[in-house]
């Protein structure tokens, strides 16, 4: 992945970030339960597809009505039983699923037009921004998209058995970026 670095004002990078913990989370989002999740984590749970939320360690993304992907900087097994403790028995679940995906991430200027060549999301920062996470597609593999910051910044978190074709594919995509734009 660092060969395939471009550099300049056409630059792209692609690296992987191993071994970060995720909890899939599944309550009921206006359950006293899910009160106790949110003061256990510390931020509130999203509500919206595509919104994330964050407090120290941990970020929020938002999966589905009921469904969650905890991502954190904790241990995943630490994090998961904390949550698991919080639902009290009531209905949900917290389920370390860090070995289930790895992340990649894709940074640099030309990053969005990367991911355009096999993304069908609109990603123009009018429609998606810093923040913002949703399940998707680049090139045939499904992936959580997850954009991190304004440079842009991507992690894409595919399922770790595919991770190794989405980087070859990612690499390919980012070949052109290596000689002058075409007018």
């Amino acid at each position: 992945m660092r060969a395939a670095a471009v550099t300049g004002a056409r630059g792209v990078t692609l690296s992987e970030r191993p071994f970060v913990a995720m909890v899939n989370l599944r309550v009921a989002p206006a359950s006293e339960t899910a009160v106790r999740v949110e003061k256990t984590l510390g931020a509130p749970l999203p509500r919206r597809c595509g919104d994330t939320t964050a407090s120290g360690p941990h970020k929020v993304l938002w999966l589905g009505p009921d469904e969650w992907l905890v991502v954190s900087r904790a241990d995943g097994h630490a994090v998961a039983a904390e949550l698991r403790e919080a639902l009290a028995g009531d209905p949900g679940s917290a389920v370390d699923v860090s070995a289930n995906r790895t992340t990649l991430e894709l940074r640099g200027p030309a990053a969005r037009q990367v991911l355009e060549k096999g993304c069908p999301l609109d990603l123009h920062p009018r429609a998606f921004g810093p923040g913002r996470a949703v399940s998707t597609t680049v090139g045939p593999v499904a992936v959580l998209l997850w954009q991190i910051d304004d440079a842009p910044t991507y992690r894409l978190l595919p399922r770790s058995s595919f991770a190794d074709y989405l980087a070859r594919w990612l690499i390919d995509a980012m070949g052109e970026y290596r000689g002058p734009e075409l007018p």
